[in-house]
């Protein structure tokens, strides 16, 4: 028996996150990086850390905040197809992940307020693997809203009960 459509084969997805999610990484990772180097300050200044070891916190902070959120944007990727939503993420070790619609249990959207400050949304994709959720991280806030209303048509479109 011929099969009506081709199986999805894993392969690297077609799409970029926003832009602005650039501008987010950094925010977020620099107020991360905030409290250690305050802290390291007040340490320095009281006399118990040497100097050296806030320079050398201050510029592995700023080597941070200069490359992890490009390369993040240039490894982050996603796609929705008609039979299989497509994923790509990771930071020194990077993984694909493929998602058959049919498989699809639930789909959210969900943001905080630093995302919002950028007009941005994470969409997580619930699917029947043992290998947990796809999440999309750092999409247009209007794209992240049609990949969930496309995503939850196709997954009620499926003739499978996604178990």
């Amino acid at each position: 028996m011929i099969p009506t459509h081709a199986e999805p084969v894993l392969r690297p997805p077609r799409h970029l996150v926003s832009p602005r999610a650039v501008r987010y990484w950094t925010a977020k990772a620099a107020l991360a990086w905030l409290l250690p180097l305050a802290g390291g300050t007040v340490a320095m200044l009281a006399g118990p850390l040497p100097g050296w070891a806030l320079a050398t916190a201050a510029v592995l902070a700023a080597a941070h905040l200069a490359v992890m959120p490009r390369w993040r944007y240039r490894v982050h990727r996603w796609e929705a197809t008609p039979e299989a939503m497509y994923l790509q993420y990771g930071w020194f070790s990077q993984e694909q992940r493929i998602a058959p619609l049919s498989r699809i249990q639930t789909v959210d959207s969900h943001r905080g307020p630093l995302e919002a400050l950028f007009d941005l949304a994470n969409v997580t994709v619930t699917t029947a693997s043992a290998a947990g959720p796809l999440r999309i991280h750092g999409l247009d806030q209007a794209e992240a809203q049609r990949l969930v209303d496309e995503l939850t048509e196709a997954a009620q479109r499926g003739e499978d009960d996604a178990t």
